[in-house]
């Protein structure tokens, strides 16, 4: 099996066309069918079924599809990794990380990293734990801060816990105080309030209403769908409370009411995730490192 078979037979997949596949791999239609045939003899199956105007994968075509795309994404961070040369001078770094923690946790440390590597290219992916998780095990990240416990344990990945961070609730300072105007609330106090609440997907919509149920109520939404800034944005507006993480709050800025909830409170574990089978390429690495050491003890 060849690495050029597998880019052919990957690029016949993605497009379902012999033709516009041998465009995108800038070779001649004939070779690329030629070698599809040769991958075929040697796997002793059929990976496309061919019918006019119609390509299809067939089982074997199914299965092999994610390993391949695997291949040819540890072989491009290979790449990388060597094109990084000395002192990380140029390279790139992919991160994923949720859309809470890209507006709370990493500005400060990506400005620092940036400034002592210019020449790194940093590609940011926000996305939730579960398709974060998905694009770590395809090959498509080097790294990804993921909310802890992931949506489905995987074993093919290490998780390094990076830190625990209270959850606190937002409110309009033009509104009435959450919880009767006490200094702190508790989940039970949200029973009754209109709630702004993230999109189906974000690791903090499933920890607020497992936390309300946990107190035996179902949450009252005033507005749900939103991503980070369009919740804090309604909640400036006067919709209604939410409850998202204490450094997003912070760098929230005016316009918004903070009160923390009282003991023992609401809180989530964030953790830094790679492949196990794979070593992050040097950059990325050294970007954990910041990353660990910026929130030590926190």
């Amino acid at each position: 099996m060849q690495f050029q078979q597998l880019q052919y037979f990957v690029a016949v997949a993605e497009t379902r066309h012999f033709t516009r596949a041998a465009e995108l791999v800038h070779v001649a239609q004939p070779s690329l069918s030629q070698q599809i045939r040769s991958l075929e003899r040697e796997l002793g199956a059929e990976l496309f079924r061919r019918a006019r105007g119609n390509i299809t994968l067939t089982d074997a075509g199914e299965a092999l599809l994610p390993l391949a795309r695997r291949i040819l994404a540890d072989a491009d961070t290979a790449r990388h990794e060597v094109a990084e040369l000395v002192q990380l001078r140029r390279g790139r770094v992919r991160l994923g990380a949720t859309p809470s923690l890209c507006t709370g946790l990493l500005p400060d440390v990506l400005r620092a990293f940036h400034d002592r590597y210019p020449g790194i290219r940093l590609l940011i992916e926000e996305g939730g734990s579960h398709d974060l998780v998905r694009e770590l095990a395809r090959g498509a990240l080097d790294l990804a801060l993921v909310v802890l416990p992931l949506p489905t344990p995987s074993p093919a990945l290490t998780t390094v816990e990076v830190l625990r961070e209270d959850l606190v609730v937002v409110s309009s300072p033009e509104a009435a105080r959450p919880g009767r105007g006490r200094r702190s609330v508790r989940i039970s106090d949200l029973e009754g309030e209109r709630l702004v609440m993230f999109r189906h997907g974000y690791d903090l919509r499933e920890l607020t209403v497992a936390a309300c149920r946990a107190e035996g109520f179902e949450p009252d939404f005033a507005v749900e769908g939103g991503e980070m800034d369009a919740v804090l944005g309604f909640v400036r507006a006067g919709l209604g409370v939410a409850v998202v993480p204490r450094m997003v709050a912070t760098r929230a800025g005016r316009g918004l009411r903070v009160t923390p909830l009282a003991r023992p409170g609401l809180y989530r574990t964030i953790a830094l995730a790679h492949r196990s089978d794979v070593a992050p390429p040097r950059a990325a690495r050294e970007l954990q490192r910041m990353l660990l050491s910026t929130t030590a003890g926190s």
